[in-house]
């Protein structure tokens, strides 16, 4: 990022990246670029996104906090002081192409000398106040979640129910521990906390759509790889997990030129709820959910529709769902065979401590000092 010198033109310039899809443009984004997105409701996992690539700005063609609840995003944005600007009028994305140098200043958006958008500034009190207006929302919000609940039993019942459309893995899950990556909220954090559990219990690996690479990032090889493989790098695609879309797939061609064929899963919901039913389908005997979210700020986050498969898949699953921060609390490292040996001389030399300081024990170290010194003795007597 370039910052303005005195007789520069006002504000920051940088190379605008962009893109509609905020998971995909993070990826290429650089430090000091001006992040050109199309995300309404900014969540807390996009943010953190972009405020990790280090962007000089932030310019959204969608509301990033459109009302109807308190959405993260916007609030890590602005606390981490990198302007967003929101330009919900006009067409962005035909006036701003990939590549361009730019400059942002205030609301206004100007390639070379030119405006070409003009916007709203979100600094931190018009955030928090946007946001304390939003939890009024929060009401109708819970409202349209129990209608979209009942929607979403009355459209994959067969597949929450009668587990219809299961597909016949190559990967056992029946009595096997799995452990389900999401890449979002805090999950390098939940990767190294398990990994004494990994170490040891050796589970199903199950990569969520960019969770596969989440697990290959941290050193691990997934074993299953659910959801959208769109957003999966080739790397790992080739890795040698077995691959299940849910619902429709449009990455056909991808994975005809990658000489690959994934299952079907016809699930309706979040690829996140897919990957817990298919697992508990499955026969699998727990689900480490890595990387899930937990408040209802997070799950409203994922949209109505997230919302109410999450809470139905949860009730599905039951008690067979646990978060990885609770699993690397409660999980204590086995003994090890070298702990045992080491325990056991350790005994070993405190008997004979004991015994030492014992009348008995000087009569026998006696005997043990003659014998050792006669063994010697004879040693000699034989080289001489």
């Amino acid at each position: 990022m370039r910052r303005p010198r005195t007789g520069d033109s006002p504000g920051i310039t940088g190379v605008a990246r962009v893109d509609r899809r905020t998971s995909i443009l993070t990826d290429r984004l650089q430090a000091g670029e001006i992040a050109v997105i199309d995300h309404l409701d900014l969540d807390r996992v996009a943010a953190e996104s972009l405020v990790g690539a280090r962007v000089a700005a932030v310019v959204n063609a969608a509301p990033s906090v459109s009302g109807r609840y308190p959405n993260l995003g916007p609030e890590i944005i602005a606390a981490a002081g990198i302007p967003l600007v929101d330009v919900v009028d006009g067409d962005l994305f035909a006036l701003v192409r990939d590549g361009d140098r730019v400059r942002l200043d205030g609301g206004q958006l100007f390639r070379g000398d030119r405006l070409v958008a003009e916007g709203e500034l979100l600094d931190p009190p018009k955030v928090a106040e946007r946001l304390a207006a939003a939890r009024s929302g929060l009401a109708a919000q819970l409202e349209a979640f129990t209608f979209n609940s009942v929607e979403y039993l009355r459209r994959d019942q067969a597949v929450l129910l009668d587990g219809v459309g299961v597909p016949d893995l190559r990967t056992r899950l029946a009595g096997r521990p799995v452990v389900l990556v999401v890449r979002s909220y805090d999950y390098r954090a939940d990767l190294r906390g398990l990994k004494s559990y990994l170490r040891e219990n050796r589970p199903v690996l199950v990569g969520v759509g960019r969770g596969a690479d989440a697990l290959v990032e941290a050193g691990y090889v997934p074993d299953l790889i659910v959801g959208d493989l769109g957003a999966v790098s080739d790397r790992t695609l080739r890795s040698g997990a077995e691959l299940v879309t849910a619902g429709p797939s449009g990455d056909d061609e991808r994975l005809d030129r990658l000489g690959l064929e994934a299952h079907d899963f016809p699930a309706t919901g979040t690829d996140e709820d897919a990957a817990m039913l298919l697992a508990d389908s499955c026969g699998a005997d727990l689900i480490v959910s890595v990387g899930s979210h937990a408040s209802l700020e997070e799950s409203l986050d994922r949209g109505q529709a997230g919302l109410a498969s999450a809470f139905v898949t949860r009730l599905r699953v039951g008690p067979k769902l646990v978060d990885a921060k609770s699993v690397a609390r409660l999980h204590h490292n086995r003994v090890r065979t070298w702990q045992l040996v080491l325990l056991v001389l350790a005994a070993v030399l405190a008997v004979l401590l004991a015994v030492a300081v014992t009348p008995t024990g000087q009569q026998w170290l006696n005997v043990l000092a003659d014998g050792w010194s006669d063994l010697l003795s004879g040693v000699r007597e034989r080289f001489r």
